[in-house]
């Protein structure tokens, strides 16, 4: 028996729903010994979900996955089902564990443990040393769990340059960020080309907090062709045929690949070697079920905006949460949150509510409730006068001889977080704020105000690119009025008030923002680049300062390659001034 059937599980797992990440794994098993699948292969720790991060210190915890684990072997009778798993050996490993017909036949130890950007494996696991050969039929597969693939040398290549990989499967969990998925693919076919192998890249799919899982899962052929694929925010099983005749046919065309006769699994193989018995298919299986390329063509800003919904309807969803509230201003940024929350939720599980204050213009009002009837959405008015004068009355004796300023603005934006917080304790809706990551870097927001809530959609999102994303969501179907994408931004809490009284343009902003945040460009660096000295000094020292309110601000989306907090990770009280004027 010369082919493989290969099923791929692209799942979406709750971190710590041990139960229910089972069924699902159990699920994936029997549909794809229906479809007559030889092999079938989950995520990076499949049953715990991830990152499981200090979960793993618990020993009840691990206690749990592995009965949970056993469970999952019983039912591998028939097929065989690699599993990503934590396994407890000498050390905590992150592993991918091979099952067969009820019983564990060995495991693989990831090799290559990332502690950068949102990682921190070496603080939970220990690395595998030795690559991993699985021979199943006539097929020799290494194993592999996501970074190990990322390197050309990594165990895939060790199996590949020792017995001789036919297969190289990948157990992963990479999170979503810009331009990932262009690049993640472009290294998956380069590896199956660099060994001609077939390539199974199992990913999972889904929200988790701060980041989002876009899946991606694909089986790659030994000439970089995409033989199958799952769609991108979505759960799938995904099959291909693997054949070892066309495999051997292209290897005899180049020479780099072929192998002595005398080559044998064990022979210079310093790793693991695991045998299975030999295929058998005296009964026929099905035709192959959707063994084509299912990835669809998305635009940049398409994907970002698949995220921002896929991770908002998860946190909402998996912290209990049916309903969110947003305070709705007429101006963009809340237009766009209010549109994702829509659409990951449904309107009927959306409210938004005005504020309006004695700075609010009618346009605002007006286009705040257009939208609110266009989306469909529940929409509410408080108007806040009636606390703010109550307010200044109350520190009018503390504020004599002093002008209004900043102090003021904020005040009405502490009100409005009071009322949605209100509004949350009473009905049990989680609070949506509307900060975008240009507002959240320099610091322009408010403290217990338009930053209080329970979750930030659009945290990682600048601003300029909130503008992309909302004309990118009116393109499916206009609810955004004209308006909004055309008046200057204003916070509206003094008379005539302009973002650009504060801040350089965003199309000036958030380049020099991109250049220190994500590239920790210097500031001569970034002068260089064409940016006005002054104008670099000045944004990145509000930067700087404004640490201390990002350590407060709820969680959020991670859409760009380094968002703040677990990607940036400085300290609040920080006296370094790199060449400030």
């Amino acid at each position: 028996m010369e082919q493989l059937r290969l099923a791929l599980s692209q799942m979406d797992p709750t971190l710590g729903d041990i139960r229910n990440n089972e069924r699902a794994v159990i699920e994936g098993i029997q549909e794809a010994k229906q479809q007559g699948a030889d092999l079938v292969v989950f995520p990076e720790l499949a049953l715990a979900g991830y990152p499981p991060e200090d979960l793993l210190l618990r020993p009840a915890f691990l206690d749990a996955l592995d009965a949970s684990l056993a469970r999952v072997v019983d039912r591998t009778e028939g097929i065989t089902a690699i599993v990503g798993h934590p396994v407890r050996h000498d050390d905590l490993h992150n592993s991918a564990v091979i099952a067969h017909d009820g019983d564990v036949i060995g495991t693989h130890h990831k090799q290559h443990l990332p502690t950068y950007g949102v990682f921190d494996e070496d603080r939970y696991f220990a690395p595998g040393t030795k690559p991993t050969c699985l021979e199943v039929g006539p097929f020799r597969i290494a194993l592999s769990v996501c970074e190990d693939i990322w390197y050309p040398s990594g165990p895939g290549a060790a199996v590949a340059q020792g017995p001789g990989a036919d297969v190289i499967l990948n157990l992963s969990a990479s999170p979503f960020h810009l331009d990932k998925a262009t690049n993640r693919e472009r290294m998956l076919r380069t590896r199956a080309c660099d060994h001609l192998t077939y390539l199974g890249f199992c990913n999972l799919v889904g929200g988790q907090d701060e980041l989002v899982f876009d899946g991606g899962s694909m089986i790659v052929g030994p000439g970089g062709e995409v033989l199958a694929s799952a769609p991108s925010f979505e759960e799938a099983l995904i099959f291909a045929d693997l054949d070892l005749r066309v495999l051997r046919r292209q290897r005899l065309r180049t020479p780099r690949t072929r192998r002595g006769p005398s080559s044998t699994p064990s022979e210079g193989f310093d790793g693991h070697l695991h045998t299975l018995l030999p295929l058998d298919r005296t009964v026929p299986r099905p035709a192959l079920p959707n063994a084509e390329d299912r990835r669809r063509e998305q635009t940049q800003l398409a994907s970002v905006y698949q995220a921002l919904v896929c991770g908002t309807q998860a946190y909402v969803h998996k912290n209990g949460f049916e309903r969110v509230t947003l305070g709705l201003s007429g101006g963009i940024d809340s237009s766009l949150v209010a549109c994702i929350a829509a659409d990951a939720l449904g309107p009927e599980n959306v409210t938004g509510v005005a504020m309006p204050s004695r700075y609010t213009s009618l346009e605002s009002k007006e286009d705040a409730r257009e939208l609110a009837k266009r989306l469909g959405i529940r929409f509410e008015t408080i108007n806040i006068e009636g606390p703010f004068k109550a307010f200044l009355e109350a520190l009018e004796g503390p504020f004599e001889g002093h002008e209004p300023d900043v102090t003021e603005e904020n005040l009405q934006a502490r009100i409005r977080g009071t009322l949605l917080m209100a509004l949350s304790n009473k009905f049990g809706w989680l609070v949506l704020t509307t900060g975008n990551k240009s507002e959240n870097a320099v610091g322009y927001a408010t403290l217990y105000g338009d930053m209080a809530g329970g979750f930030a959609p659009i945290k990682d999102v600048p601003k300029t690119m909130v503008y992309d994303l909302c004309r990118y969501r009116n393109g499916e179907g206009t609810v955004i009025p004209d308006r909004v994408l055309t008046k200057p931004p204003t916070a509206e809490l003094r008379e005539d008030q302009r973002d650009d009284q504060s801040l350089p343009p965003y199309e000036i902003l958030d380049p020099i923002l991109e250049a220190y945040i994500e590239h920790d460009a210097s500031l001569d660096e970034i002068v260089e680049a064409g940016y006005d000295k002054a104008t670099v000094h000045r944004i990145t020292g509000m930067v700087d300062r404004a640490e201390h309110k990002r350590r407060q601000a709820p969680p959020g989306i991670k859409v760009t390659p380094r968002a703040f907090g677990k990607d940036r990770r400085l300290p609040i009280t920080n006296r370094f001034q790199e060449g400030r004027i």
